[in-house]
């Protein structure tokens, strides 16, 4: 009779080749969800800026009919209506020929990183609409049609 000689094939994978692959998952990880952080957060800013902004035309309607806003209600912009809870504020002084502001304050369900800053779109008696925020410079936030400051 034949010696019968069984084949015992190894079959899965060793320690060291699933430590390797458990690596690569980690750097991969550890790139990646900063990246996501940080879209996340320019696309918060980028977004505010841009419902922010759309008061403007509300504003220079009602400036157009002598009247001068005082709430955001008035204009159309509510935290209901903005993004990550945002909370808008607004002022318009009939004093000065309508000059004032539109400020929205990130709130606590933006990104971490931007929660409790704020952008201002403001106003001045020519006319003129300018834009400022605290976000600091540092992170790149900032929008390119506004400056790093001190909104209101």
């Amino acid at each position: 009779m034949k010696n019968m000689q069984i084949n015992h094939a190894q079959k899965g994978f060793t320690l060291i080749e699933l430590m390797i692959v458990v690596a690569i998952i980690g750097i991969l990880a550890a790139i990646a969800i900063p990246q996501y952080q940080d879209y996340v957060a320019r696309s918060q800013v980028t977004r505010v800026l841009g419902e922010i902004s759309a008061g403007k035309t509300a504003v220079e309607e009602s400036l157009s009919r002598g009247q001068f806003p005082t709430s955001s209600d008035e204009i159309g912009l509510t935290s209901s209506n903005l993004m990550n809870g945002s909370v808008p504020a607004v002022s318009f002084d009939s004093g000065e020929a309508g000059a004032g502001y539109i400020v929205a304050t990130f709130g606590q369900d933006a990104s971490a990183i931007i929660s409790t800053k704020k952008i201002e779109i403001s106003r001045d008696d020519q006319g003129n609409w300018t834009c400022v925020t605290d976000l600091e410079e540092a992170t790149g936030y900032i929008p390119a049609s506004c400056e790093n400051g001190s909104p209101n």
